[in-house]
């Protein structure tokens, strides 16, 4: 089996950490695993598959050695700055960042949907927003099976997506702490606020929900909207999905359908009280999917509850799944 060098961009961040525990239990065929970061945390030593190994300060010329592939999980400007010095030296970039995944010769991969796409990369890959991916897996079922004309999401999203700052203003609010991540306190709260406001009164969250879901299900017309909130839960997104189809939907069909479909756990049985919850897709790869009922108020209306690990699924797993494809 050929074995491969990888290197993460990002190496001691919440995600870049994740990645590293992903590649060990998915025992990705490995042979030199390069950690890059800035230079306040150079120097550092991170153990993975019983080795040490010493993180390195990212420069322009970290890219002269033998990589095949780099995973990016360091912020869009980083991204934008060293993922095609990357590419040029032949290594083929996944960027967790926002920064390519909206340019026209970039694709926005999620494997469960459209992994048919990787092979138009020219040396950059995007990984979607996580609130997206979780999405779309399910939504695509819905798409092949009843056709969607509009989906309007509401998303519940945990204190992680915002990184370790996220967490430790949940955590000093419990305390009565007050806040330094966000502009309000999270403890006992929600915000309908994540990343800046655009000129249209949607945050850039809403905004990448919106733009992403039409690139990845190749619907560049679909009618899409949404609100997205930070909840003052740790981890795990969770997502009210509304969705109007072409078709009125066969709820039977489609449980069974997402109960066969990878990568997702169905969890709909209200007389057991079970349905998808963040507690319990914490930790987890898979996208957990409920509460589907029929939308009474429009024609062919549908709603369902998706639940899912941001940090896992939707940013370190995806991407691992991703370079899976590329070494297939």
């Amino acid at each position: 089996m050929k074995k491969y060098n990888l290197a993460i961009v990002g190496a001691t961040g919440m995600v870049g950490r994740m990645f590293l525990k992903v590649l060990e239990e998915r025992e990705l065929p490995i042979e030199n695993l390069y950690l890059f970061s800035s230079v306040r945390s150079a120097g550092k030593k991170i153990s993975f598959k019983n080795k040490e190994i010493v993180v390195e300060e990212l420069k322009e010329d970290s890219f002269d050695r033998e990589i095949d592939i780099a995973l990016f999980s360091a912020g869009g400007d980083i991204s934008k700055r060293y993922a095609p010095i990357a590419s040029c030296k032949g290594v083929i970039v996944i960027d967790n960042s926002s920064a390519w995944r909206m340019d026209d010769h970039v694709p926005l991969i999620v494997p469960e949907v459209n992994p048919e796409e990787i092979a138009k990369n020219t040396g950059i890959i995007a990984n979607p927003n996580c609130s997206t991916i979780q999405s779309v897996v399910p939504l695509k079922v819905i798409d092949n099976l009843y056709g969607i004309k509009r989906v309007v999401y509401s998303t519940y999203q945990a204190v992680s997506g915002s990184g370790v700052q996220g967490v430790r203003d949940l955590e000093e609010g419990i305390k009565g702490n007050k806040p330094t991540n966000y502009p309000h306190p999270i403890a006992n709260n929600c915000l309908p606020h994540i990343d800046s406001f655009s000129d249209n009164n949607y945050t850039k969250e809403e905004e990448k929900m919106i733009n992403e879901t039409r690139k990845i299900l190749g619907k560049p017309n679909l009618a899409v909207t949404a609100t997205c909130v930070r909840v003052p839960v740790i981890n795990a997104h969770s997502i009210s999905i509304n969705v109007e189809l072409e078709k009125s939907p066969d709820l039977d069909e489609l449980r069974d359908v997402l109960s066969k479909t990878k990568g997702i756990i169905l969890e709909d049985n209200i007389k057991e009280n079970i349905y998808p919850m963040a507690i319990n897709a914490d930790g987890k790869d898979e996208i957990f999917v409920g509460r589907l009922r029929k939308d009474f108020s429009i024609e062919n209306g549908l709603n369902l509850w998706v639940v899912a690990d941001n940090i896992r699924k939707g940013a370190a797993t995806n991407s691992v799944q991703i370079a899976e494809l590329l070494m297939k």
